[in-house]
């Protein structure tokens, strides 16, 4: 990419194995996360430089981040600066790295003797390791790390900290996973690490997250892996090994380019039977927009030309784009049990429920006779919610958002039940 002007570097915050961390004066708030090209095992008892990873390692966080921050999830990058730097907001680390595990290998057969190569776990496993490279990242339990009593940019990190961090976690790696699969590719295991904002002092997803982070089985076969794990394995390091070490580099930086693409597509198309329910329509169109999915809107009665209703039908039909349908009618709703009886596609029933009529109006919506199959959402947003669950079978990132507003939603809550507990305090 071409470059952004250069931005004036203040003090070093700090240096790790793989990149630097840089202060910047004009960007109150924020720092540069600069790359480097060296490549280190074993708390860096083997390292060497690998011309270019930089550039691999800095594409793969900026493009994942950026696939995360789409869907919905809290993280600390704001862009790619240049081909090895990014700025993010500036956070206080909380020392602890969140390993989350599909399938069993590596160090966790070691630590768990029995188990065998290959066991799934489901739902994924969470794991804790302390980063203190002297003790070589010991495993810690989520009561160590509660009882560690952290405190990062004035946020003490406690019970609810700890949930939100693992919660999130495990969020991130099911939209990775899923993502990852549309390339083919098994998401075996990955780490990641928090951080606190010191201008929001909000919990967010930082570091990096690039091809030393993960486990990445094409096939979910182990002999074609693509991360850093080859480097690991070597039995010694040749240019030779180094060359077959970047190659796979490459490929999943070009790979990771392809993961928000959409590979499905679909449409909510919206019947309302008059133009007095647009309002109401309106809402279920915002809220299908929210979740990455096109919405339409026309007008059509069954009641009073229902030819039209169903030619309105076969033109959407027609041209093979995957199709729910939302019937919105008041009163006496014929449009979702017609739509239903005469399309293979979804139909749901979403009636703009009046105060008067509407405990008898909703049965229009909810009695149906056999064979139809329409089901009856009386939220907007629910209804558009359900289509997007629908698309979210088969398009990875419509599934992502709603994974991410699941874990959102959840946040919320913990959140305000912590702000309720402090004032009874």
């Amino acid at each position: 990419m071409a470059s952004e002007p250069e931005l004036p570097l203040g003090q070093k915050l700090s240096e790790g194995k793989t990149k630097q961390i840089y202060e910047l004066p004009d960007l109150p708030g924020h720092v540069l996360v600069q790359s480097k090209d060296q490549i280190t095992a074993g708390n860096a008892a083997r390292k060497d430089q690998l011309q270019g990873k930089a550039a691999l390692a800095n594409g793969t966080t900026c493009c994942v981040f950026r696939l995360l921050q789409e869907a919905g999830i809290r993280t600390a990058f704001v862009r790619q600066h240049s081909d090895t730097a990014f700025v993010a907001a500036r956070c206080e680390m909380v020392p602890i790295e969140w390993v989350c595990r599909r399938i069993a290998t590596g160090s966790f057969l070691k630590r768990n003797p029995g188990v065998s190569e290959g066991y799934r776990f489901a739902p994924p496993k969470l794991e804790l390791f302390f980063k203190d490279d002297a003790s070589n990242d010991p495993q810690w339990s989520e009561e160590q790390l509660q009882e560690a009593r952290f405190c990062f940019a004035g946020l003490a990190v406690g019970r609810c900290e700890i949930d939100i961090m693992s919660r999130a976690t495990v969020a991130i790696f099911e939209i990775l996973e899923r993502a990852w699969d549309t390339q083919g590719c098994t998401l075996v295991d990955m780490k990641v690490e928090f951080g606190v904002d010191v201008t929001t002092k909000e919990i967010v997803l930082a570091d990096v997250i690039d091809n030393d982070s993960w486990r990445l089985w094409p096939s979910g076969d182990r002999s074609q892996q693509k991360d850093k794990q080859v480097y690991r394995d070597l039995k010694e390091v040749t240019p030779e090994a180094m060359q077959m070490v970047k190659r796979n580099f490459e490929w999943v930086s070009e790979r990771v380019k392809l993961l928000p693409e959409s590979r499905a597509g679909g449409r909510v198309v919206v019947l309302m039977g008059s133009t007095s329910d647009m309002a109401h329509c309106t809402k279920i169109r915002k809220a299908c927009e929210g979740y990455g999915v096109p919405c339409l809107l026309r007008v059509t009665s069954a009641h009073k030309g229902p030819d039209e209703t169903l030619r309105i039908k076969a033109e959407y039909e027609g041209d093979g784009v995957p199709t729910v349908f939302v019937a919105v009618a008041g009163r006496s709703n014929g449009l979702g049990p017609v739509m239903s009886g005469n399309t293979a596609y979804p139909v749901i029933n979403c009636p703009p429920v009046s105060p008067d009529w509407g405990a008898q109006d909703i049965w229009s919506s909810l009695r149906m006779p056999s064979g139809l199959g329409c089901s009856t959402v009386l939220s907007p947003d629910g209804a558009a919610q359900f289509a997007a669950q629908i698309f979210g079978l088969t398009d990875h990132l419509v599934w992502a958002k709603l994974r991410a507003s699941m874990l959102n939603t959840w946040v919320s809550l913990k959140l305000a039940d912590k702000k309720l507990q402090e004032c009874s305090l």
